[in-house]
């Protein structure tokens, strides 16, 4: 078992446990993809299976005492560290005419910008595989009528099919967090283009779900609707219970009542 610093890395605690670093990294298909991207990859232990796959690897690590067990421990991988907040590089000027399959332990308090920066990036991230917090990643995975799907499970859902592969023990990390973490696997879709204004498409299931307990007539208001037109029942329905079907009707009929 590879042995890791007990500090937590940016709000990340290390994995220690050798069949879980090797059963995240087996979550990435075998092709699909030109290059794999491991962010915050600490102490390298999901990094070394990574390393077995065929496509180069890269990584991106911020912390200087990272960067410096990862180059002393991984030559080869030296050239491909990238000390760079992932939040703030620019992914296709970095890995131009690449399909990038994303993957990580991602650090807990930065793990939903991760996945909205990979949303930005969707056209050049056909895969994004990784542990977050359980509760993060029941959100994603989760389906309408749930108490936890919101912003993140519709947003995610309109481009991912979203895979909850396993639940993870607070016991295979150092320090141990108080919490449980759960890997997940996103599949872009064959068609990843939404057939709506994709930006108001945005606009509108986070404006629905800043008052999730309201019906859409309600939490709608601003973008003056007609609410008593054809889609009466749909704006009788709180967000939760919508779906990205549901979600991409509403954004053309605020185009149709835009352009009246």
């Amino acid at each position: 078992m590879q042995t890791v610093k007990a500090k937590k890395h940016l709000g990340q605690h290390f994995l220690k446990d050798e069949n879980i670093a090797e059963k995240i990294a087996d979550t990435l298909p075998h092709d699909g993809f030109d290059t794999i991207l491991e962010i915050g990859p600490g102490m390298g232990v999901l990094t070394k299976y990574l390393m077995t796959k065929a496509q180069p690897l890269h990584l991106v690590e911020i912390d200087s005492e990272s960067v410096v067990y990862l180059s002393n421990h991984y030559p080869d991988l030296t050239k491909h560290i990238h000390r760079e907040d992932f939040l703030k590089m620019n992914l296709e000027n970095l890995f131009p005419e690449q399909q990038l399959a994303v993957i990580g332990n991602f650090p807990y308090n930065i793990s939903t910008q991760i996945v909205f920066k990979a949303l930005e990036n969707r056209n050049i991230i056909p895969v994004f595989a990784g542990m977050f917090q359980k509760e993060v990643a029941a959100r994603i995975a989760s389906k309408p009528g749930s108490k936890v799907y919101g912003i993140l499970s519709v947003l995610v859902q309109a481009f991912y099919d979203v895979e909850y592969l396993f639940t993870v023990s607070e016991q295979v990390f150092n320090p141990p967090p108080k919490v449980k973490s759960g890997v997940i696997r996103l599949t872009r879709k064959q068609h990843f283009q939404l057939d709506c204004d994709e930006m108001l498409f945005f606009k509108v299931v986070k404006t629905a779900f800043q008052q999730r307990r309201k019906t859409l007539r309600n939490s709608l208001k601003v973008f003056e609707l007609d609410t008593n037109s054809t889609a009466e029942k749909l704006f009788s329905e709180r967000p939760e219970r919508l779906g990205v079907v549901e979600f991409v009707a509403l954004t053309h009929l605020i185009e149709h009542s835009r352009k009246m």
